[in-house]
């Protein structure tokens, strides 16, 4: 199951995490959001390399902010704290496997 972070955690679990992480930018209020989180645990639970983060836009809206997050769901792909790939919208499961070995 992919993990909800906050602001205070985002440093040390995505920007300091050696390998692949992939974020959630979602909202509770979200329907597409809602719609893509049991997607987005299968991912985790069939990826042990990646790391699946959840970031709430109304929980943490610096975080948000920083990587130009105007939408939800927006995904994001950092490998070694850096943006590798990201999208907008819910997606499919193949297509977040696409973005990850992008």
């Amino acid at each position: 199951m992919s993990e909800v972070i906050s602001s205070a955690d985002f440093q040390s679990k995505v920007l300091e995490a050696p390998g692949k992480v992939l974020v959630d930018f979602f909202a509770t209020w979200c329907g597409p959001c809602r719609m893509l989180a049991p997607v987005l645990d299968e991912v985790a639970a069939e990826n042990a390399a990646v790391k699946v983060y959840k970031v709430d836009i109304d929980q943490s809206p610096d975080v948000a902010a920083r990587y130009g997050v105007t939408s939800v769901p927006t995904l994001v792909v950092f490998v070694d704290g850096q943006v590798v790939n990201q999208t907008v919208g819910a997606q499919p499961k193949q297509n977040i496997l696409a973005l990850l070995n992008a």
